[in-house]
């Protein structure tokens, strides 16, 4: 279960890992976060962006937390020409780029928390970033189901009119056939009436 405290401590971490990345100088190597925070929505493709500087061919590694603090999972790390290691449940999700920047493919709800890039030059001086991933749920998804509601809404309305309508046939179709009934039963009576006198007469 959450707890409010690990929380706390996630967010602690992700403020100091920042504070420590971004604003504190390290000689011999630089490193450039130009979007600390990046907002996208679920199933989309987004890119971490970074650049970095340094004597050498760097170690570079990306490390994410989420937003409960529940420690750095491992997500890829790499030496230029040397070594390549991925992470199982990143694998075939993660691109990785000359500068430092890796893309993730189809991020989920889950993928929402902090990513943290170290960057570590062959005389061991070393700098780190942090990016502030926020993924909401897809906003089309509520649309169509808008869209849909409303096309049943339509449908049943068409259905009970055309129900209105034909009730309201029947009902024309019905009065007039008992108006002819009363009609031909007021004619018979006249014409009983008429034989009932004749008869009186003739005799």
């Amino acid at each position: 279960m959450w707890t409010l405290a690990g929380r706390r401590n996630g967010t602690f971490l992700g403020l100091t890992l920042c504070f420590t990345g971004l604003c504190l100088p390290t000689l011999g190597v630089s490193l450039l976060v130009p979007q600390p925070i990046i907002n996208a929505t679920a199933a989309e493709n987004i890119l971490l962006p970074v650049e970095h500087s340094c004597i050498g061919i760097p170690a570079i590694k990306w490390e994410y937390m989420s937003n409960w603090g529940w420690g750095l999972q491992n997500i890829i790390s790499w030496k230029a020409g040397i070594f390549v290691n991925v992470s199982k449940s990143y694998d075939a999700r993660v691109h990785r780029y000359e500068n430092g920047s890796i893309q993730l493919l189809n991020v989920g709800m889950k993928d929402a928390g902090y990513y943290v890039v170290t960057v570590v030059e062959e005389l061991g001086a070393t700098k780190r970033g942090i990016i502030i991933l926020n993924v909401y749920e897809v906003l089309y998804e509520d649309l169509h189901f808008v869209v849909v509601f409303i096309a049943f809404l339509a449908a049943v309305a068409a259905i009970l009119i055309c129900f209105i309508w034909v009730c309201d046939k029947f009902v024309h179709i019905f009065l007039k056939k008992r108006r002819r009934l009363k009609e031909q039963a007021t004619e018979d009576i006249q014409l009983q009436t008429i034989e009932g006198e004749s008869m009186e007469e003739g005799c």
